[in-house]
């Protein structure tokens, strides 16, 4: 959903429900489940806020398993324009952390959706806390499968570098 900033009026937007979003996301499998979102001007400055629920789909970071985790980030963003030319290098301070920018007067909410979408998702999904992963020796599930395999042997080819690495740090 693309907003012209000079058509937003002075009371704002309130825009509710995912069906105000045709497409939200690039990835069709990412689902669009709630979104409350306020948009307010304030001379050239746009702020958005308010909140969304989306479902996409992870794989477990331990068995590799497929599964569907539902976040949702509460959104509070202040857009400004996009400055013209390349000016002096500025630092940014605290505030501009949660300030984003806007092409040719227009606002790009679907882009918003997004990346707070992607910001929201574990950086390691796990499919459920108590995840027992993957046998490291022949590679089973081990939450469906009682794996009885047994620790591997250590490589002897890297005995020599551990004889080494205990040499160099007496």
């Amino acid at each position: 959903m693309r907003i012209r900033v000079a058509e937003i009026p002075e009371e704002g937007l309130r825009i509710e429900g995912p069906e105000s979003f045709d497409h939200p996301f690039q990835d069709p499998t990412w689902v669009l489940a709630d979104a409350s979102l306020a948009v307010e001007k304030d001379g050239d400055a746009v702020f958005v806020h308010g909140s969304l629920a989306a479902t996409v789909p992870q794989l477990c970071g331990r068995c590799l398993t497929g599964f569907d985790i539902t976040v949702t980030p509460s959104i509070e963003t202040r857009f400004v324009p996009s400055p013209t030319g390349r000016g002096d290098e500025q630092e940014l301070g605290a505030d501009d952390l949660e300030t984003d920018v806007y092409d040719q007067g227009t606002l790009d909410l679907n882009a918003l959706l997004e990346t707070e979408t992607s910001l929201a998702l574990p950086m390691k999904p796990l499919c459920r806390e108590e995840c027992r992963g993957l046998c490291p020796v022949c590679g089973g599930n081990r939450n469906t499968t009682a794996c009885a395999c047994q620790e591997r042997a250590p490589e002897l080819r890297w005995e020599p570098l551990k004889v080494w690495a205990a040499r160099q740090s007496r």
